[in-house]
């Protein structure tokens, strides 16, 4: 993870960090821009760099009963976008389990390994391309004047939502975003693929916030809910919250 971690955040290290200022919000949607000034980036610096640390509980598999414990650290690059995620969690009987999901060039890629050497999951391709960048996006909640990068359009739909569009070397994702009347995100909806084989479906991929928190003086969201709409019905398989936050990192935390 280290070398990955290098290979986002170097090109990133002298880039400049200008002053969020109010009229780079013209043309957005209302609701976009809402969420902006509520959000508190306004006279903050833009942010280059991310470095967040999670707890989380996961499910495995639709009709799974127990919760497992997760522990995961991501860093971001946003001038180009990429992030490296990392998690730690164990299944009964004792089972580590390291996975890595990273995105980078317009690539994404999913790895799981057990017991932190056996690799039982290498997933790559245009499907998990697509599917990596859609977290990307929705994601950029966490660091809200991403939304302001230029390979991200935005369309409103309504007062209080809208879509994204992320174009970047080659790939493309979209997903809607919803607001309250106070400018605070509340969802996120995209059609995302939920496996990487021949045949995928897309699914709905539903991000649920459960609450907020004011963190470097930005408010974000710190509760959050994962879920899919599947044939079956809507499957919940992460509860997840940020425990810690870092803007403009230059290395590891």
């Amino acid at each position: 993870m280290n070398s990955e971690i290098t290979e986002i955040l170097k090109p990133e290290i002298n880039t400049a960090s200008p002053v969020i200022r109010e009229r780079q919000l013209e043309g957005l949607p209302p609701a976009v821009a809402g969420w902006l000034k509520a959000s508190g980036i306004i006279g903050k610096e833009r942010i280059n760099t991310v470095y967040l640390r999670q707890q989380g509980q996961m499910k495995m598999k639709p009709g799974q009963k127990r919760w497992y414990k997760a522990d995961a650290e991501q860093y971001f690059s946003v001038n180009h976008p990429a992030f490296v995620w990392h998690v730690k969690m164990n299944i009964p009987p004792f089972i580590p389990i390291i996975g890595r999901d990273r995105f980078a060039d317009g690539k994404g890629e999913m790895q799981i390994k057990a017991f932190g050497v056996l690799k039982v999951v290498n997933e790559k391709g245009e499907k998990m391309d697509e599917s990596t960048m859609q977290r990307f996006l929705a994601e950029i909640v966490w660091f809200p004047s991403a939304a302001l990068s230029p390979y991200i359009t935005w369309e409103g739909l309504d007062p209080l939502s809208a879509r994204a569009v992320m174009n970047y070397k080659g790939t493309t994702a979209t997903g809607t975003f919803y607001f309250n009347r106070q400018g605070d995100f509340v969802r996120f909806s995209a059609m995302r693929y939920k496996d990487n084989k021949p045949d995928s479906r897309r699914y709905e991929w539903i991000i649920t916030v459960k609450e907020y928190s004011v963190i470097n003086d930005i408010k974000i969201p710190v509760k959050l809910e994962v879920s899919w709409l599947l044939d079956s019905g809507l499957w919940t398989w992460l509860k997840l919250e940020v425990r810690e936050v870092r803007y403009n990192v230059t290395g590891e935390a």
